[in-house]
């Protein structure tokens, strides 16, 4: 079933099943493992950077493509893959800059607690 194929749902729901292409570690890594290549990612690659069992693998590359999130190139006997918008790469490096400036504030408010009299 294609994430996006109901043109009547709201646009918020539309983004949170974009989220929840993105929602799982793995996902995550494979994306950034692409946003970092200057050129298409092998299978295998993936498989030696993340030691996972191709078919975890490959149930998680196939969530990433359904979400149109990476495009999957033959090559002979091996597949490849890349980001399917260079804009993910965009949207990976907002996330890590709101992740450390949560974290930061989070930093803050604990070192202003620890220094309030017992």
């Amino acid at each position: 079933m294609d994430p996006f194929s109901n043109s009547r749902r709201p646009l918020y729901e539309v983004k949170a099943n974009l989220f929840k292409g993105l929602a799982h570690p793995v996902r995550v890594r494979v994306l950034e493992i692409l946003s970092a290549a200057d050129q298409p990612v092998a299978v295998s690659d993936f498989l030696a950077d993340m030691n996972l069992e191709a078919s975890l693998l490959s149930q998680h590359l196939g969530v990433l493509r359904r979400h149109n999130l990476v495009v999957a190139d033959r090559q002979g006997s091996q597949v490849f893959y890349r980001l399917a918008y260079p804009a993910v790469a965009d949207l990976l490096a907002v996330a890590k800059g709101l992740l450390i400036d949560i974290l930061e504030h989070t930093q803050e408010q604990l070192q202003s607690t620890v220094a309030l009299p017992e």
